[in-house]
C-alpha cells in the first residue's frame, strides 16, 4: 500500500472532491487492503490498491452524501491578454498557470463520475487501458469510450469562452496530480 499511497490520495481526492474526505477514504481503504491482502495474487499492486480506493470512495460517498449533491469548487476566471509571453516565468504567468489549473480542475470535477474517474485514472494516475478496465470493472472498449467522451466534454467546457480560453503549461498539468 505504501508505494501507492500518493496515488491513492490523489484518486480519492478526485472522487470525493475534498482533501479531508479523501484522507478518511484512504484510511478506510488501507484497512480494507490489510484485511484483503490474502486475496492479492501477485498481479498489478497499483491497480489493486486503486480498485480498493475506488470502491471505498464510492461506499463512503453513498453513505455520507446525498446523490443529488455535486461538488464543484468556485473558480474565478483570470483575465489575460494575448500580449503575454507564455514562455517567460514571471509572477503574472505563474498566476495565470495557477488559474488555468483551477479552471481545468473545475472542468474535470464537473464531468459525470464514470467519465471523471476514467480520465483521472488515465491522465493523472497514468494507468493503461487494461489497468483502468481492471480497476473500474468494465471492458477496455468501455474505458476507451468513456475516455473519449470525457476528453470531448472537457475540451468543450474549456473552449466555451472561445479560442485561447486556456493556455496549457507543464505547471498547469502538474497542479492536477
Amino acid at each position: 500500500m505504501l508505494p501507492h499511497l500518493a496515488d491513492a490520495y490523489s484518486l480519492a481526492r478526485w472522487l470525493t472532491g475534498s482533501r479531508a474526505d479523501s484522507e478518511d477514504v484512504v484510511q478506510d481503504a488501507c484497512l480494507r487492503a490489510l484485511r484483503g491482502i490474502g486475496n492479492f495474487s501477485n498481479g498489478n499492486a497499483r491497480a489493486w490498491v486503486l480498485t480498493i480506493v475506488r470502491h471505498t470512495a464510492y461506499d463512503w460517498l453513498h453513505k455520507n452524501r446525498p446523490a443529488v449533491v455535486v461538488l464543484v469548487e468556485d473558480v474565478e476566471a483570470v483575465k489575460r491578454t494575448q500580449s503575454i509571453d507564455w514562455d517567460v516565468e514571471t509572477p503574472e504567468t505563474a498566476l495565470i498557470a495557477q488559474g488555468d489549473a483551477a479552471l481545468l480542475e473545475a472542468a474535470i470535477a464537473a464531468l459525470p463520475a464514470p467519465f471523471r474517474e476514467t480520465l483521472v485514472l488515465r491522465e493523472v494516475q497514468e494507468l493503461g487501458y487494461r489497468e483502468i478496465a481492471e480497476v473500474t470493472g468494465v471492458s477496455i472498449g468501455t474505458v476507451m469510450s468513456r475516455l473519449a467522451r470525457a476528453r470531448r466534454r472537457l475540451i468543450s467546457t474549456m473552449t466555451k469562452g472561445g479560442p485561447g480560453q486556456i493556455r496549457w503549461s507543464a505547471r498547469s498539468a502538474a497542479a492536477l496530480g
